[in-house]
């Protein structure tokens, strides 16, 4: 790939390059809706129970298959290259864009009108071949890094955070672009787009990773408001997922979602904004209100308020373990020009 110019832009207001951005996914989220319907048409399988993707196609052959695969691979590599491009040239956070920030968003968004005229065509996901737990995993994994790596800024419990997790937690801060262009990628991939409420809260929630992920080494990419609704964004997906499962007479454990998602703003991401304590109160006493109300009439599921938290919590102790665990065995790598069980000189 030829270097581009860097883009001379002067500093302009977050604002505008946030609605610049959001513009955008607004436009190509219409046009999934414009383009549908998806499966009309399409063989699909019986439901297969807990753990089985019902979105696939029963008669999937090999050209199917590639038609999801090998875009897959090439969106990844391709933003993994950038990623590693721009980790060379170093550059500043600027309010304006890279010219790799160009290139990502602009296969970014081929990618996705790519796998617009991809489901009409094949309607075949990765999900013909690898378990949906791996979808799943890999955004919970993701969110338990960013509480790792935002426990230096933010804390975990009401501003404060257990200061052993901070080196590894600078590692991830450091490496994370990899990780997570890798699982909204994957999860990108992994579904054939639809017109069901599950999967286009997905697939708009996709659309803003994809965007979050196009931006970095600026400072959109670092904007704690932002950043912090996507988190919250997150919630709220998975709550629309569980509802959607409920309507369809399966047990969906939405409130958990909902609810776990709320005690984990108000415990953890509420205290990374810079608010005032005032402000903070006025935030979440309306949110302890609305909790309350509920659980006064549905006290049946008051049990599975704290599992959403709980579980956010002891995985980030686990992504702890594995990468304090990865940074030792590190050590014992040869570095670039020194032979294996040399030393490193002690600095002085």
């Amino acid at each position: 790939m030829p270097a581009l110019q860097q883009t001379q832009t002067a500093d302009a207001p977050l604002p505008y390059r946030a609605w610049w951005g959001l513009a955008g996914c607004a436009a190509l989220f219409a046009l999934v809706l414009v383009a549908g319907p998806y499966s009309e048409g399409v063989n699909i399988g019986p439901d297969r129970g807990d753990f089985w993707y019902y979105w696939q196609r029963a008669d999937a052959d090999a050209l199917s298959r590639l038609s999801a695969w090998l875009p897959y691979v090439i969106h990844q590599v391709s933003i993994w290259y950038l990623i590693a491009q721009a980790r060379h040239v170093r550059p500043r956070y600027i309010f304006g864009l890279h010219w790799f920030n160009v290139w990502a968003l602009g296969i970014n968004a081929g990618f996705i009108l790519l796998h617009i005229a991809q489901t009409k065509l094949f309607y075949d996901g990765l999900a013909q071949d690898v378990h949906e737990a791996t979808s799943m995993m890999s955004v919970v994994l993701m969110l338990w890094l960013i509480l790792l790596m935002e426990n230096r800024r933010r804390g975990l419990f009401f501003g404060r955070g257990p200061s052993f997790l901070n080196t590894a937690g600078d590692a991830v801060r450091r490496y994370h672009g990899y990780y997570f262009s890798w699982a909204i990628i994957y999860v990108f991939w992994y579904h054939p787009i639809e017109l069901t409420s599950g999967h286009l809260a997905g697939f708009a929630y996709m659309f803003l990773l994809l965007l979050q992920g196009s931006l970095f080494f600026t400072r959109f990419h670092t904007n704690r408001w932002w950043t912090m609704s996507l988190e919250v964004l997150f919630v709220v997906h998975a709550a629309l997922v569980a509802y959607y499962i409920m309507q369809q007479g399966q047990t969906g454990p939405w409130s958990m979602f909902l609810f776990g998602g709320i005690a984990i703003f108000l415990i953890t991401q509420l205290h990374g904004l810079g608010l005032t304590t005032k402000a903070k109160w006025a935030i979440a006493l309306p949110l302890l209100a609305i909790i309350a109300g509920f659980y006064s009439f549905f006290p049946e599921n008051l049990a599975g308020l704290a599992r959403v938290p709980l579980i956010q919590y002891v995985g980030v102790l686990i992504m702890f373990g594995i990468v304090w665990a990865l940074q030792r065995f590190a050590q014992f790598l040869p570095r670039q020009g020194q032979s294996p069980g040399t030393a490193e000189p002690a600095p002085r």
